[in-house]
């Protein structure tokens, strides 16, 4: 087997980077007690301003202005955590979130699917980059070894036991996923990489150290198994994302609605589904929340489908007071059948799929300004057919249509009306249709396929038994 261990280095600061209009601005993450608050994290910006990690905040205050504060929340750190392990779910069955501030992926059933190594971690790199999460990437045989080598290295791939072991030999204890106080302690025996520690005589560690160091160093070489912590994706996804600022504009909403609806599309891929129905959480000040709901005509999964769907949901909703966070909430997750593609499109920069064009359509005009179509067993024309919801893709391929029904017109009219001029040229035989005693719209016609003189082909009818004209009823293309 191999695993690959993608480390987090900076998993909350980022989750509140990626929440951020202007990340690029100086940040501090601050943590500790209200007697002693610290510097927990740090971005570039902040860095460059002369702030360090562990800096009391006083102290940042008096070296440098102008870099704002948050407050670390663990809990927020630990969602962050998940909705990563859901993504990375969609690349291998077993997903790891065991270790803080890092997910290890048995990635030996995957190499089929996502190609060699190199083209599989570019890809992981590229969705994360995309996401906003800073990151370090190390594939090895057993979860424990990429994980400690991770602690060092960044694009290191070993394949076998005696590099990966090589590799580990180098490793600082310090670096090797030891407790801070073994790790102490090798230190002042002298000892400063795993290579030394592993020379040392077994029973010589196991009379001066805990049972867990002689566990981890075996677990470490691969020469014991390795229990661990399966994630599996919920059935539920709900993110929120809390202003800075009261907000009163649907406009000054779309940055942080585009961050939610590409999570949701992340955590769907994550778990292979699709999302029919969510509802958008504006959380005021004082009041109860306004629930904007947003509903699909298929399951979907396309981050900017959902986007403009949702942004044209937004964009109608009334606020009765300014917007303090907005939450995104879907229950209803079902599978995703993806729709058909032709192999080659004809004008692909000015084409839009057909779903994402309905689903725009709904949100701009209303739900029910935009319908499906449907047939009904009525052999009158005006009553073969139902409005409905959006056709499903079906495997199978449809019934053939009865030998009547196939002349029927693509273009039918509202109402038929008197047909003008010259007495048209009948092609073919008539088709009668009687019906209708029972529900008080009693028709008897014979209908026609006609050739106009003006070259067109239209369906026309003449009431059983009468004479003189045509009625038009429809236009064949």
């Amino acid at each position: 087997m191999r695993w690959a261990c993608i480390l987090l280095p900076q998993l909350a600061l980022d989750g509140v980077l990626r929440r951020c209009a202007q990340p690029d601005a100086p940040l501090a993450m601050v943590a500790g007690s209200q007697q002693r608050r610290v510097l927990h994290a740090l971005n570039p910006a902040a860095r460059a301003l002369g702030l360090r990690r562990g800096m009391a905040l006083t102290a940042a205050q008096a070296l440098a202005r102008g870099f704002a504060t948050v407050e670390h929340d663990p809990d927020d750190e630990a969602r962050w955590h998940r909705f990563l392990a859901a993504w990375a779910y969609r690349f291998s069955s077993q997903v790891s979130t065991q270790h803080p501030h890092a997910l290890l992926l048995e990635i030996q059933g995957s190499l089929g699917l996502f190609g060699p190594w190199p083209r599989f971690e570019a890809r992981l790199r590229e969705e994360l980059a995309l996401l906003g999460f800073r990151h370090r990437i190390v594939a090895a045989p057993n979860p424990v070894a990429a994980r400690a080598l991770a602690n060092a290295h960044d694009g290191l791939a070993v394949a076998g036991l005696e590099p990966m072991r090589h590799a580990l030999g180098q490793l600082p204890v310090q670096r090797a996923g030891f407790a801070p106080e073994v790790a102490t302690a090798f230190q002042r025996m002298g000892l400063r990489t795993l290579r030394q520690v592993l020379a040392l005589p077994r029973d010589g560690i196991a009379r001066r150290f805990p049972a867990e160091v002689l566990r981890h160093l075996d677990a470490l070489m691969g020469e014991c198994d390795t229990v661990l912590d399966w994630y599996r994706p919920p059935d539920r996804f709900a993110m929120r994302i809390e202003l800075g600022y009261e907000v009163e504009s649907s406009q000054a909403l779309l940055f942080p609605l585009r961050r939610l609806t590409a999570d949701l599309a992340a955590f769907l891929a994550g778990r292979d589904g699709g999302v029919q129905r969510f509802a958008l959480h504006l959380e005021h000040e004082g009041r109860a929340d306004t629930v904007v709901p947003v509903g699909l005509l298929a399951p979907e999964r396309d981050a900017a489908l959902l986007f403009e769907l949702a942004r044209g949901r937004l964009e109608q909703a009334q606020t009765p007071a300014p917007v303090r966070a907005i939450v995104l909430v879907a229950d209803q997750l079902p599978a995703f059948v993806p729709a058909h593609r032709e192999l080659f499109d004809e004008r692909p920069q000015q084409a839009m799929p057909w779903e994402q064009l309905r689903e725009r359509l709904r949100a701009r005009l209303g739900e029910n300004a935009v319908h499906g179509l449907c047939a009904h067993e009525d052999h009158r024309p005006e009553q073969a057919w139902r409005v409905g919801p959006a056709p499903q893709p079906k495997r199978s391929s449809p019934a053939p249509l009865p030998a009547a029904m196939s002349l029927r017109p693509g273009w039918l009219l509202a109402k038929p009306i008197p047909l003008r001029g010259a007495a048209p040229r009948l092609e073919g035989d008539a088709e009668r249709i009687e019906s209708g005693w029972w529900d008080g719209f009693d028709i008897r016609r014979d209908y026609y396929v006609a050739r106009l003189q003006t070259g067109q082909r239209a369906w026309v009818y003449r009431p059983v038994g009468a004479e003189g004209g045509y009625w038009l009823h429809g236009w064949f293309a």
